[in-house]
């Protein structure tokens, strides 16, 4: 990522005086300086696979599938989302998460949950009795494979929630397999996390539960119809299992996985110094992993915790952990960020939506949870039916344009090593950037307004004719200066 614009990262007090061109702005030395100087720029198509003059080095061999370039993610918690909490009921909402510009369709774990030890009265749904059938209090197996068969025809593609570190104590694996499970000294079974008293630990060690539970996934790309998984706790489960895994299920199609797990970031369930950044996680096995440290970054700042200055070293970071093209997820909201934090107009207060401008279009793949596009401030019940107050769906236009232009937009493109990533200078708290094709034909220039006042900054264009997604009217009329509210935003696109 280029983040030297001839500006000092650490401060974010710098106004553009002048008109500056980003093409001054120096990228790094693996950018495509070499391609540029031959004439080889490769071009970047919406909605096409990455070419191989731009995906990231090796060790990082993931190849995306084409469906997954211009992607956004949608998270559909199906017990709430109806007050019927049924997949038939959920599939009504299809054509509506189509047209706002949803592309992959996560669904929450489908399968039936555990009695003993449950939490509430309903259970968590990461506390699984039975990876191979389907949970009745969402529907049938029919029910399922007609939601996704529906979602399909739309043009969208949906990932199963997989939870292959635990199951619920009284699973199916757990009677059968007792031997497949972690034991404490006193030989009983145990959670992998002290907090988590309502599932059992599995042990990776033994390959007949490495076969099982790979069996099982490709169980529901073949059965159901799924196209690919959202990995909890990832890290928790040996990266060589997930490589052999995606292997596996890439010769029935073309999958995108999404672990849950950030290496920049330590989660606090782990114990004191038990954390390893080197999972090798992306290499091989996943599209994209959480962007956990920018998530809490971002709440940081608006909690006034942090200041905005505090991004260009997040982004410095990101890069000198991986290449160029490869990305993470990034996102305002998520089941466990809503019911065990806060949904995100609590937790953001006036900058939530300018927050979600940047999660969207910053360099990785963006995530909207079920409600938001609701502006729903209800912070739902983990283990008892609680559904989403829906309203009017407050922010549904927001949304779509913002998932639109995601979907839209070469400059925009998940993966793509030899686009350009650039953070401008900005007054403080504010932070600007732009993302450009290999050949600078196509850019998306946004301007996030964190402060609490009104800001001036000068197109890093000059005088261009651009494009205003946000704007009553399609076309903005060429000028230098840009106007942006208190807690407010501007996202202008190449004309």
């Amino acid at each position: 990522m280029n983040v030297s614009c001839g500006m000092n990262l650490s401060t974010s007090n710098l106004w553009l005086t002048g008109t500056l061109l980003l093409g001054a702005c120096s990228s790094d030395s693996t950018d495509t300086g070499s391609r540029r100087q031959t004439g080889q720029v490769p071009s970047a198509s919406v909605g096409t696979s990455i070419l191989a003059a731009c995906r990231p080095p090796a060790p990082f061999t993931i190849r995306h599938p084409a469906w997954a370039t211009n992607a956004s993610l949608y998270q559909v918690n199906v017990r709430q989302y109806t007050p019927e909490g049924t997949f038939r009921a959920a599939e009504k909402q299809l054509p509506r998460l189509q047209r706002m510009g949803v592309g992959i369709l996560w669904l929450m774990p489908v399968q039936p949950i555990g009695v003993e030890k449950r939490k509430g009265k309903l259970g968590s749904q990461y506390s699984l009795r039975d990876y191979r059938s389907v949970n009745p209090e969402f529907g049938t197996m029919a029910d399922l494979q007609h939601f996704i068969g529906e979602a399909h025809r739309l043009g969208m593609h949906v990932i199963l929630d997989w939870v292959a570190n635990h199951t619920s104590w009284d699973s199916k694996l757990s009677q059968e397999h007792p031997d497949w499970f972690t034991h404490n000294a006193k030989g009983q079974f145990q959670p992998p996390v002290t907090d988590w008293q309502d599932v059992i630990d599995l042990d990776y060690d033994l390959p007949g539960l490495r076969r099982y539970m790979a069996e099982s996934m490709a169980f529901w790309v073949q059965e159901a119809g799924f196209d690919g998984f959202r990995c909890d706790v990832a890290g928790l489960v040996p990266t060589d299992f997930w490589n052999a895994t995606r292997a596996e299920l890439e010769k029935i199609k073309p999958v995108f996985m999404l672990a849950e797990w950030d290496e920049l970031h330590d989660p606090p369930f782990l114990p004191k110094g038990t954390f390893t950044p080197h999972t090798h996680l992306l290499e091989k096995a996943f599209d994209a992993t959480y962007a956990l440290r920018l998530h809490y970054l971002l709440d940081s700042i608006a909690q006034g915790k942090k200041p905005v200055a505090a991004l260009p070293g997040y982004f410095a970071a990101e890069r000198k952990m991986y290449p160029k093209g490869v990305y993470l997820m990034n996102f305002t909201s998520s089941h466990d960020v809503n019911s065990w934090d806060n949904p995100e107009d609590v937790r953001l207060g006036p900058d939530a939506q300018a927050m979600a401008v940047l999660t969207t279009l910053l360099p990785g793949i963006p995530l909207v949870y079920s409600g938001q596009e609701a502006a729903s401030t209800k912070k739902l019940r983990f283990f008892d039916k609680d559904t989403i107050q829906w309203g009017g769906y407050a922010r549904e236009k927001f949304y779509t344009t913002l998932l639109q232009l995601k979907k839209s937009s070469p400059a925009l493109r998940n993966g793509d090593a030899c686009a350009k990533f650039s953070i401008l200078p900005a007054p403080t708290g504010c932070f600007a950037f732009e993302r450009a094709t290999a050949d600078g034909k196509q850019w998306v220039l946004v301007l996030a307004n964190l402060s609490a006042k009104k800001q001036t900054f000068t197109h890093p264009r000059g005088v261009v004719a651009y494009e205003d997604p946000f704007a009553e009217t399609d076309f903005k009329a060429p000028g230098p200066w840009l106007h942006v509210p208190a807690h407010g935003w501007r996202v202008l696109v190449a004309r």
